[in-house]
Protein backbone atom coordinates (compact mmCIF):
# COMPACT_ATOMS: atom_id res chain seq x y z
CA UNK A 1 0.00 0.00 0.00
CA UNK A 2 1.47 3.39 -0.86
CA UNK A 3 2.69 5.27 2.32
CA UNK A 4 0.38 7.93 1.81
CA UNK A 5 -2.52 6.01 1.70
CA UNK A 6 -1.28 4.04 4.75
CA UNK A 7 -0.84 7.31 6.46
CA UNK A 8 -4.53 8.06 5.33
CA UNK A 9 -5.88 4.82 6.86
CA UNK A 10 -4.43 5.36 10.34
CA UNK A 11 -5.62 8.52 10.38
CA UNK A 12 -9.18 7.08 9.98
CA UNK A 13 -8.91 4.26 12.41
CA UNK A 14 -7.66 6.90 15.07
CA UNK A 15 -10.53 9.11 14.19
CA UNK A 16 -13.40 6.10 14.61
CA UNK A 17 -11.14 4.47 18.53
CA UNK A 18 -11.19 7.87 19.67
CA UNK A 19 -6.95 7.85 20.02
CA UNK A 20 -6.79 11.59 20.55
CA UNK A 21 -2.62 11.46 20.90
CA UNK A 22 -2.31 9.51 18.05
CA UNK A 23 -4.65 11.45 15.95
CA UNK A 24 -2.43 14.26 16.76
CA UNK A 25 0.69 13.11 15.62
CA UNK A 26 -1.17 11.23 12.47
CA UNK A 27 -1.91 14.69 11.49
CA UNK A 28 1.58 16.66 12.22
CA UNK A 29 2.41 13.99 9.58
CA UNK A 30 -0.19 15.31 7.24
CA UNK A 31 0.50 18.58 7.56
CA UNK A 32 4.44 18.09 7.39
CA UNK A 33 3.97 16.31 3.73
CA UNK A 34 1.12 18.56 3.08
CA UNK A 35 3.96 21.42 3.17
CA UNK A 36 6.55 19.76 1.21
CA UNK A 37 4.08 19.12 -1.28
CA UNK A 38 3.20 22.93 -1.88
CA UNK A 39 7.10 23.42 -1.86
CA UNK A 40 7.32 21.36 -4.77
CA UNK A 41 4.04 22.96 -6.03
CA UNK A 42 6.81 25.58 -6.54
CA UNK A 43 9.17 24.24 -8.38
CA UNK A 44 6.44 22.88 -11.20
CA UNK A 45 5.54 19.38 -9.70
CA UNK A 46 2.38 19.02 -9.13
CA UNK A 47 2.00 15.70 -8.23
CA UNK A 48 3.43 16.38 -4.86
CA UNK A 49 6.58 14.45 -3.25
CA UNK A 50 7.51 10.66 -3.88
CA UNK A 51 7.42 8.18 -1.32
CA UNK A 52 11.01 8.81 -0.90
CA UNK A 53 10.94 12.04 0.49
CA UNK A 54 8.00 11.27 2.63
CA UNK A 55 10.06 8.67 4.14
CA UNK A 56 12.49 11.42 4.46
CA UNK A 57 9.87 13.78 6.14
CA UNK A 58 9.45 11.10 8.71
CA UNK A 59 13.04 10.56 9.52
CA UNK A 60 13.27 14.00 10.24
CA UNK A 61 10.28 14.13 12.62
CA UNK A 62 11.86 11.60 14.25
CA UNK A 63 15.16 12.72 14.50
CA UNK A 64 13.64 16.35 15.74
CA UNK A 65 11.57 14.23 18.66
CA UNK A 66 14.75 12.83 19.96
CA UNK A 67 16.49 15.48 19.98
CA UNK A 68 13.06 17.44 21.88
CA UNK A 69 12.97 14.37 24.43
CA UNK A 70 17.09 14.88 25.20
CA UNK A 71 16.41 18.62 25.95
CA UNK A 72 13.02 17.51 28.04
CA UNK A 73 14.91 14.96 30.08
CA UNK A 74 17.74 17.13 30.35
CA UNK A 75 15.20 20.08 32.01
CA UNK A 76 13.50 17.85 33.86
CA UNK A 77 10.21 18.00 32.05
CA UNK A 78 9.95 13.93 31.76
CA UNK A 79 6.25 14.65 30.67
CA UNK A 80 7.11 16.22 27.78
CA UNK A 81 9.72 13.58 27.08
CA UNK A 82 7.57 11.08 27.17
CA UNK A 83 4.52 12.65 24.66
CA UNK A 84 8.01 13.05 22.27
CA UNK A 85 8.77 9.24 22.56
CA UNK A 86 4.80 8.10 22.08
CA UNK A 87 5.17 10.88 19.33
CA UNK A 88 7.83 8.77 17.59
CA UNK A 89 6.45 5.26 18.27
CA UNK A 90 3.48 6.60 16.03
CA UNK A 91 5.76 8.19 12.98
CA UNK A 92 8.21 5.03 12.91
CA UNK A 93 4.62 2.90 12.46
CA UNK A 94 5.44 4.24 8.66
CA UNK A 95 8.82 3.92 8.38
CA UNK A 96 10.55 0.45 6.84
CA UNK A 97 12.08 -1.94 9.24
CA UNK A 98 15.42 -0.86 10.38
CA UNK A 99 18.27 -2.64 8.78
CA UNK A 100 20.42 -5.06 11.26
CA UNK A 101 23.99 -3.87 12.13
CA UNK A 102 25.11 -6.86 9.37
CA UNK A 103 22.69 -5.50 7.15
CA UNK A 104 23.25 -1.57 7.43
CA UNK A 105 27.23 -3.47 6.82
CA UNK A 106 26.52 -5.37 4.02
CA UNK A 107 24.66 -2.19 2.46
CA UNK A 108 28.01 -0.36 3.09
CA UNK A 109 29.63 -2.52 1.36
CA UNK A 110 27.68 -2.83 -1.69
CA UNK A 111 27.10 0.63 -2.26
CA UNK A 112 31.17 1.17 -2.21
CA UNK A 113 31.52 -1.61 -4.46
CA UNK A 114 28.43 0.04 -6.66
CA UNK A 115 30.20 3.24 -7.00
CA UNK A 116 34.15 2.07 -6.91
CA UNK A 117 35.24 4.28 -4.04
CA UNK A 118 38.28 4.09 -3.23
CA UNK A 119 39.33 7.11 -1.36
CA UNK A 120 37.57 9.16 1.55
CA UNK A 121 36.63 11.77 -1.90
CA UNK A 122 34.21 9.33 -2.71
CA UNK A 123 32.48 9.02 0.69
CA UNK A 124 29.85 11.56 -0.40
CA UNK A 125 28.86 9.35 -3.72
CA UNK A 126 28.55 6.24 -1.32
CA UNK A 127 26.31 8.63 1.39
CA UNK A 128 24.40 9.08 -1.92
CA UNK A 129 23.75 5.83 -2.95
CA UNK A 130 22.73 4.80 0.67
CA UNK A 131 20.26 7.45 1.08
CA UNK A 132 18.76 6.48 -1.81
CA UNK A 133 18.31 3.14 -1.58
CA UNK A 134 17.99 3.22 2.65
CA UNK A 135 16.09 6.39 3.64
CA UNK A 136 14.15 5.67 6.64
CA UNK A 137 16.40 2.22 7.18
CA UNK A 138 19.18 3.53 8.56
CA UNK A 139 20.92 5.96 11.06
CA UNK A 140 22.84 7.79 8.49
CA UNK A 141 24.57 9.79 11.94
CA UNK A 142 25.86 6.56 12.49
CA UNK A 143 26.35 5.26 9.04
CA UNK A 144 28.63 8.24 8.01
CA UNK A 145 31.66 7.57 10.38
CA UNK A 146 31.21 3.64 9.44
CA UNK A 147 31.69 4.22 5.45
CA UNK A 148 34.62 7.17 6.61
CA UNK A 149 36.20 4.54 8.61
CA UNK A 150 35.70 2.11 5.33
CA UNK A 151 36.57 3.54 3.05
CA UNK A 152 39.95 4.69 5.17
CA UNK A 153 41.04 2.05 5.61
CA UNK A 154 40.56 0.55 2.00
Amino acid sequence: MELRARITTAMKQAMREKAVDRLSTIRLINAAIKDRDIAVRAEGNDDGVADSEVLAILGKMVKQRRESAKTYEEGGRLDLAERELAEIVVIEEFLPKKLTDKETEDAVDAAVAEVGADSIRDMGRVMAVLKGKYTGQMDFGAVGPMVKARLSGS
